[in-house]
């Protein structure tokens, strides 16, 4: 049988195993949400793109999740699309959503004349702007896949590329 004082603190120590239990669920549960978050691919690159020497034509970014077809075929890459130049600033944004939380590597030309590609001159040497990721230094050939890879975690990934013209 419980007396007074024994009751009391029965109830004091069961009121304090349901707050501890009410807070260690509050913990996993707040836990668990960005990680569900993160893993629906609600992840977003954002890139700040600048070096245009004119606003003609559009920034043409591409991303890619790993190096088959790095980094011209848009066929093999995750995603990739048109994105308009700034006219006061030449400078361009270039975002990419409902990505997973991981390294993908970022490609961007300055398609001047609308045609989706990077145009050469006879001898292979780009008459357009392009850029990558980390700005690696461009000799002869674009960098490879793991040069110009940025990790993407939740909400967003914000990176800033120059243009290069050769």
């Amino acid at each position: 049988m419980l007396n007074g004082n024994s009751f009391v603190v029965s109830l004091e120590v069961l009121l304090f195993k349901r707050a501890l239990i009410g807070t260690a669920l509050a913990a996993v549960v707040a836990l668990a949400v960005p990680a569900a978050h993160a893993q629906s691919g609600s992840c977003k690159l954002v890139v700040h793109v600048s070096g245009f020497r004119n606003t003609k034509g559009v920034a043409g970014g591409t991303i890619f999740n790993n190096p088959d077809g790095w980094p011209e075929d848009n066929n093999k890459a995750l995603k990739h699309g048109s994105f308009p130049i700034d006219a006061a600033t030449k400078t361009a944004v270039v975002t990419f959503d409902g990505l997973t939380p991981g390294a993908y590597s970022f490609a961007v030309i300055h398609d001047e004349n609308e045609n989706k590609k990077l145009d050469k001159n006879m001898i292979g040497i780009p008459k357009e702007g392009f850029g990558f990721a980390n700005n690696p230094h461009v000799g002869l050939s674009a960098p490879a896949f793991k040069d110009a890879s940025v990790n993407v975690a939740c909400p967003e990934a914000v990176i800033n590329v120059t243009l290069q013209y050769k």
